[in-house]
């Protein structure tokens, strides 16, 4: 996510910055397991992940979890040690490649494994990585990562994982950084035979076995991130339909626990809403081939890709209250559009570090509003990205720490969605901020990117230099201020409480007249105007202004 955790239950850690109105100085010590967890080290830089095969059981009785994943990869330059993560308690139990047990040793959460075969540029290998353990089990779902296991009202398991930021390394041995991605994956999930799993991407057969337990088997043909796979087990149901699409027709299955049915087929006519506005605005669904799915699961939800979770409770607005605080929030089903939102931003496009989780959750949060937008009007979309500014703390940067899987603030949600809803105000045409919207998935499809690629892709797509309005929006924590003063026929005005060189273009309403100006940090002026004017800002744009002026 996603993890709405942006907003209510704030990131595990909170950092801490001195009192400057500069870009803030984070504190916090980071150790050898953070960049071991967050960098590429050298052990994971000279291969290319190619293929995952998971093959894992879950054991509801003992909340275990026991497998193997066969992880296939391309050689970009001869090395000897790969790195793989498996975070504690959960253990390697052997690792084998070419029907040899390897050597290898753990430094907290990850294995060096010693290769004694060579490994030739350009060649390809598989390495088989037995696994089992109880892991940790989240105690805050999402936003806390872990299993979560749970029972339904009939007693039955229910059961499901939630990663993002804490590792997919959590519950499986993969290369746990999002730079690098496998060009498709298979899950096989074994379960006893009363529940069924879903995972994500299309499923291929169910296994029946002696003892009573059946593994699901599901192949996923596109990319996909670590934090993105999923597991959901539970007494699930089954529904679907069939949305004729920008790419054709698609396929939508929808899995909820059997006392759920009815409230499902009635919140989930969502979906086909959801997708018609994202097409409209984003371009075609992003995973055609492995189908749409939403899945119930019992905690509030996730973007797993083409498995995306539930949990809202079959109400409109999140958990059933209204984060924009207009009314708005109640027409659409926070979890539905959110979550969904992400195959778009997340999941097609997205982080090579955490760092940079503001290009998932600004986008997506900013996405809300859109939907509002293409189902009930621009007004109404305004109001209730505005009405998200509530939630803002400005508390620290919204660019996290590279190389140490630290993210920034968790106003990377209203203030990012904010921040893009200032650029469509300069855009100031909105069939050009959707193709840039839509370019965006387009050259960038199933990509891992940085937030300069970001950044440089709309700077050049609408036409100016952002860099400086970026890095008062993500690297500063202040509110850019238009100070201005009436002077007779003469409107003095300048950009105060910004990073150097901020030059925001802006509308303002001189007696009602909507004008243009384009403030820099020195004072301009703009002549010719009504003697005594009232001066008023577009309330669209994320900005302070005063017409209290210091003195020149």
């Amino acid at each position: 996510m996603n993890r709405i955790h942006a907003i209510f239950p704030v990131m595990a850690v909170l950092l801490w910055f001195a009192s400057t109105p500069q870009v803030l100085a984070q504190t916090k010590t980071f150790t050898r397991q953070d960049t071991l967890r967050g960098s590429i080290t050298p052990e994971r830089a000279w291969w290319d992940l190619t293929y995952y095969h998971l093959s894992v059981q879950v054991n509801p009785t003992d909340s275990t979890l026991k497998g193997m994943n066969a992880i296939h990869y391309k050689v970009l330059k001869p090395a000897q040690v790969m790195q793989i993560d498996l975070q504690q308690p959960m253990q390697v139990d052997k690792m084998v490649q070419n029907g040899k047990n390897l050597t290898y040793k753990r430094d907290g959460n990850v294995y060096f494994v010693q290769l004694p075969d060579a490994q030739q540029t350009g060649t390809t290998h598989k390495l088989e990585v037995y696994y089992s353990g109880k892991p940790t089990v989240s105690t805050n779902p999402p936003w806390s990562g872990g299993i979560t296991w749970k029972k339904d009202a009939n007693g039955n398991p229910f059961i499901a994982n939630s990663n993002q930021g804490d590792g997919a390394s959590m519950w499986w041995p993969c290369k746990d950084h999002m730079y690098d991605e496998p060009d498709s994956m298979q899950i096989s999930v074994r379960v006893p035979e009363n529940l069924m799993d879903v995972s994500n991407g299309r499923l291929r057969r169910v296994e029946q076995h002696p003892d009573k337990t059946k593994t699901y088997h599901w192949f996923v043909a596109n990319p996909i991130n670590n934090y993105g796979v999923n597991l959901s087990v539970g007494d699930y149901v089954h529904f679907s339909e069939k949305y004729k699409g920008e790419k054709g027709q698609l396929d939508c299955d929808y899995y909820v626990l059997r006392d759920n049915l009815d409230k499902a087929k009635a919140q989930f006519k969502d979906v086909p809403r959801m997708l018609q506005a994202f097409e409209h605005w984003f371009g075609p669904y992003p995973f055609y081939e492995d189908g749409y799915k939403l899945v119930e699961v019992p905690y509030l939800g996730m973007e797993h890709q083409s498995a995306v979770t539930y949990g809202n409770g079959y109400k409109n607005g999140y958990r059933g209250t209204d984060l924009s605080g207009t009314g708005w929030g109640l027409k659409f089903d926070f979890i539905i559009i959110h979550e969904s939102g992400h195959e778009w931003f997340a999941n097609n496009i997205t982080y090579k570090d955490i760092a940079d989780m503001w290009v998932h959750e600004s986008f997506t949060n900013y996405s809300e509003s859109l939907f509002l937008d293409y189902h009930y009007g621009t007004e109404a979309a305004n109001a209730y990205v505005i009405g998200t500014r509530k939630n803002i703390r400005n508390d620290k940067p919204i660019i996290g720490v590279y190389n140490v899987n630290e993210s920034g603030s968790g106003d990377m949600y209203p203030k990012g969605a904010n921040m893009l809803h200032t650029l469509r105000q300069i855009v100031n045409n909105d069939e050009k901020w959707r193709s840039i919207l839509r370019g965006l998935n387009k050259d960038f499809y199933h990509q891992t990117v940085t937030t300069q690629q970001i950044e440089d892709y709309l700077s050049q797509h609408i036409g100016r230099d952002l860099s400086p309005i970026f890095d008062q929006y993500l690297r500063d924590v202040r509110i850019p201020k238009l100070e201005y003063q009436v002077e007779g026929k003469k409107l003095k005005y300048r950009w105060s409480n910004t990073v150097p060189d901020f030059n925001m273009p802006v509308k303002v309403y001189v007696n009602g007249k909507a004008t243009w100006l384009e403030p820099t940090t020195t004072w301009k002026e703009l002549k010719g105007i009504k003697k005594n004017a009232t001066v008023k800002t577009d309330p669209n744009f994320y900005i302070e202004s005063s017409a209290e002026v210091a003195a020149r």
